[in-house]
């Protein structure tokens, strides 16, 4: 891709549109990205109900809630982005592709191995203020 040459708002505007394309192709190409995006429009909802405590809504907790499942989306569009740019170069079977691709399935699993202890740690916290 040729760069452009576009400077202020115009460059912000195509900067937008090449990202709304990424989303796009994540969630059209990759099975793992549009199931972690559902689960993320479920969970962001039930993190509304879960951030309620006797003070009313606390941001701090949902800000927490949808941190885990907001990374798990990023770091799974970066693995997807790194085996793209792998598979690209060839179909062979090189040590350092396969470290790589390795590396990004773990960073995918770091985060969500957050998620999890966050939502366990949050959900504890909460049903034990509710007894």
């Amino acid at each position: 891709m040729a760069k452009t040459g576009a400077t202020g708002i115009t460059r912000i505007i195509k900067a937008g549109k090449y990202s709304m394309q990424g989303l796009r192709a994540a969630f059209v190409n990759e099975a793992a990205f549009r199931q972690e995006s559902i689960l993320a429009v479920i969970m962001i909802a039930a993190a509304v109900f879960l951030s309620r405590d006797v003070n009313g809504f606390n941001p701090l907790c949902f800000t927490a809630l949808i941190s885990g499942p907001f990374l798990v989306m990023i770091a799974e569009i970066i693995n997807s982005a790194l085996e793209a740019v792998v598979d690209r170069i060839g179909d062979e079977y090189h040590e350092l592709s396969g470290r790589a691709k390795d590396m990004g399935s773990a960073a995918v699993f770091i985060a969500l191995t957050y998620t999890v202890i966050t939502w366990v740690l949050i959900i504890l916290h909460v049903c034990t203020d509710l007894f």
